[in-house]
């Protein structure tokens, strides 16, 4: 029996666990798939957004700009990297500097800080390689950038050694009342709570169904991405964004937090949730847009391409209500969703403690956690004392991003722990460098084998039957 249970563990629900783990409940999150962080969280622009975007009113532009000021202090707790880089709306024309200005009333209404609209001169100092026909922008010093699934598997790592626990591969297929408590069932296992947070992304008008609750539907809306080699994170050091349109905010050129520049997404509604196929004309777009944005765009520096899929709501802003007594919606969570989820689980608890939830904070909550990447960011001589205590942080698995053994040893034994090839990857970036894991890959697996205990045949790629190998060649007929 559980006090509550939070359906999904993207950025939404990471967050709202992370919170809850703070007082002295027992919690659960249960996750379809073998990991967290795999759905909407694991492919999106990685943006924290200064918040001038959302309609004044909303509840997306009052979480945006109240998650926006305390993305910083969890980040630092939850050691993850965040870069505050500033952001760019771009306008070629006087239509576009029209529209930049009223983004520009919108967010000072919003109560975001430091807002300018700003000529073209003061945009080359800012940005030299901003396209020639670039007339103004709108500036936004509080825009930052982050990197979602870090935030994400951080967020749930620290719920859980705060007490909360993790089901992962537990996809819900029925939700019944029992009394006062709801009994969450999946195909091998049910599971009951007296609170249920609905954080499902895609699949949380499903799940809100499960309740009777059929007040909105979710609607998958494509993104496509194309992100460029390491050498090319220079050329520029603001998001660019062009001037949005009622699709969304347009193609953006952003570097990441890691290093790379980051082009995309397109933005088509489509009809399947689970269909995160690339296309060329996506690419296309991509590429003629980013062009027009800036000056020579490297695009011959590509490493790798991918799709997310935004959970679209139907009423056009975050939905965050509590449609029968105990159960809570956290639904429609797209942009700007990553930016708003520190301030959208104290919104939830807040809903939570107006139905009855009257835990008391627990004394022994530890905010703070180890950030996944602190060998890399050692300094040599950091580097050869934890070399001498563990000689696997001397053995370098992948070169192209440098990750060593021991950082890949403890992914798999650190909450939530990796399992999967895929599972590594997000938390060491193991294969997220130029030869996209053609070579570190079955060093990984290997070491997957071993440590799971399980054959090396039985190493999934990101669980399920994404199996990797079959078999040995010398057996093979």
């Amino acid at each position: 029996m559980y006090d509550v249970a939070v359906i999904g563990a993207g950025v939404t629900g990471a967050m709202i666990a992370r919170g809850l783990a703070k007082y002295d409940a027992k919690v659960c999150i249960l996750e379809k798939a073998n990991d967290v962080a795999t759905g909407a969280t694991r492919a999106n622009s990685a943006i924290v957004h200064a918040g001038f975007d959302a309609k004044e009113g909303s509840l997306k532009a009052k979480l945006n700009v109240e998650g926006s000021k305390m993305m910083k202090k969890v980040t630092d707790e939850l050691g993850v990297k965040y870069k505050n880089n500033g952001s760019l709306v771009i306008g070629f024309n006087d239509e576009d500097r029209k529209t930049i200005e009223e983004l520009k009333k919108r967010g000072d209404a919003n109560g975001v800080e430091g807002l300018r609209v700003i000529d073209a001169a003061e945009l080359r100092e800012l940005e030299p390689n901003i396209s020639e026909n670039a007339t103004c922008a709108l500036y936004a010093p509080t825009g930052a950038i982050v990197c979602p699934y870090d935030l994400t598997i951080a967020a749930v790592g620290n719920a859980m050694d705060n007490g909360v626990e993790l089901k992962l591969n537990f996809k819900v297929t029925g939700i019944e009342k029992d009394g006062s408590d709801y009994v969450i069932k999946s195909e091998n296992e049910q599971i009951k709570a007296h609170y249920v947070i609905n954080a499902a992304g895609l699949f949380a008008d499903d799940i809100a169904k499960m309740v009777g609750d059929d007040s909105f539907s979710i609607n998958p809306r494509r993104g496509e991405y194309i992100l460029l080699d390491k050498e090319c994170g220079g050329l520029v050091s603001h998001t660019i964004f062009r001037t949005p349109s009622k699709m969304g905010k347009g193609i953006l050129v952003s570097p990441t937090v890691d290093g790379n520049l980051l082009t995309g997404p397109t933005s088509v509604d489509i009809a399947d949730k689970e269909d995160n196929t690339t296309t060329s004309e996506g690419f296309a777009h991509i590429i003629k847009e980013a062009s027009e944005n800036l000056k020579a765009v490297p695009f011959g520096k590509t490493i790798t391409s991918f799709c997310g899929l935004r959970a679209t709501g139907s009423t056009g802003d975050f939905i965050i209500n509590s449609p029968k007594a105990g159960f809570i919606n956290a639904a429609g969570i797209e942009s700007p969703g990553l930016s708003a989820s520190p301030a959208i689980a104290e919104y939830v608890i807040g809903l939570l403690k107006e139905q009855g939830f009257n835990a008391a904070q627990k004394d022994s909550f530890n905010p703070v956690r180890r950030s996944a990447h602190y060998f890399k960011d050692a300094s040599v001589e950091e580097k050869n004392e934890i070399i001498k205590k563990n000689p696997a942080f001397g053995r370098i698995v992948c070169r192209c991003e440098i990750v060593t053994e021991g950082e890949i040893l403890e992914a798999i034994h650190t909450n939530p722990k990796a399992t999967d090839l895929d599972g590594v990857k997000r938390r060491t970036r193991s294969g997220m460098g130029r030869c996209q894991s053609g070579f570190c890959s079955p060093y990984i697996v290997e070491i997957l084998s071993r440590e799971l205990g399980i054959p090396y045949e039985c190493v999934t790629k990101s669980g399920g039957e994404s199996y990797i190998n079959v078999g040995k060649t010398k057996e093979a007929e």
